[in-house]
């Protein structure tokens, strides 16, 4: 092979490289984002979280269907709440995927140790 062949190929060889280098990183870079998007919220009026009550304010609660709901109880003290208690929002252990509002409260709640 002559050298002018060579040349264009190894430089034919480098520019797919290269392309394929840039593709791969597009792709990763677009998953990341995926992956750096939070749950979603909770639906309260999905038939799960009717079931259990849950509010996004413990402050709406029905008094009268959950008499032993107090206002100080909502899901960043609750034993339950996966989230840090600053945090405006977090996983829970009754609603798999999904998010619960960290002022919220459902009949689930257990109150954290400590």
């Amino acid at each position: 092979m002559d050298q002018s062949k060579k040349s264009f190929l190894g430089a034919s060889s480098r520019r797919v490289f290269m392309m394929q280098v840039a593709a791969g990183g597009t792709a990763l870079m677009a998953g990341s984002a995926a992956l750096a998007q939070a749950p979603a919220m909770v639906d309260p009026a999905s038939p799960q979280a009717q079931s259990l009550g849950y509010a996004a304010d413990t402050t709406k609660v029905d008094a009268k269907k959950y008499p032993k709901h107090a206002a100080t109880q909502q899901c960043s003290n609750c034993q339950l709440f996966q989230g840090k208690a600053t945090d405006a929002a977090g996983g829970c252990g009754i609603f798999p995927g999904k998010q619960v509002a960290a002022k919220g409260w459902c009949s689930a709640y257990v109150k954290k140790a400590g």
